[in-house]
């Protein structure tokens, strides 16, 4: 337990240490494999990039959160919702069949090989799910400037930030 203990303070520790310092890459590039879009960052600046890092493999909340997602985005038009898995081309589009079509094109689901990304974000790993060992569920909210100014890292597969949490967020960094 005492070993448990420490290591979750260490983690904690270096997810502020990086937060703090913006170790957080300043540029990156997505290609989505859902379509044939790309996301890169520098290109979004101007607006809040909401960064939902979501699980590798057949995730049914994983699912149901995003279409969540999809249905109240337009409420919230200064965010980029941007969907990111770790798995293969394969696997996240046989994961994305059941989205809406129309909604799946205005949100493509970005490929995020290896997880790559969510390493440099500092997100832990190391959740046990389907047999696998995987980062946790994660919201990074980047500002106009790129920067992140919020960052919600789940418990489990079904601690996530709801819409709703990131409605007023948006609200309070507005003011």
């Amino acid at each position: 337990m005492k070993s448990f203990h420490r290591f979750s303070i260490a983690s904690l520790l270096l997810i502020c240490v990086a937060f703090v310092n913006g170790h957080n890459p300043t540029d990156f590039t997505l290609i989505s494999a859902t379509d044939n879009s790309r996301f890169k960052l520098s290109e979004a600046q101007g607006k809040f990039v909401a960064l939902h890092f979501l699980l590798k493999t057949d995730c049914s909340v994983c699912l149901r959160h995003t279409q969540d997602y999809f249905s109240k985005a337009e409420t919230l038009p200064d965010v980029l919702q941007v969907f990111i898995k770790p798995d293969s081309e394969k696997k996240i589009e046989d994961w994305s069949i059941d989205l809406p079509n129309e909604e799946l094109a205005m949100f493509p689901i970005y490929r995020d090989p290896d997880a790559k990304l969510a390493s440099q974000f500092n997100i832990p790993d190391g959740y046990e799910f389907h047999n696998e060992v995987v980062h946790f569920p994660a919201l990074i909210l980047l500002g106009p400037s790129g920067k992140e100014v919020f960052r919600y890292i789940g418990k489990n597969n079904r601690d996530r930030y709801s819409f709703e949490q990131l409605e007023s967020k948006i609200e309070e960094l507005n003011k």
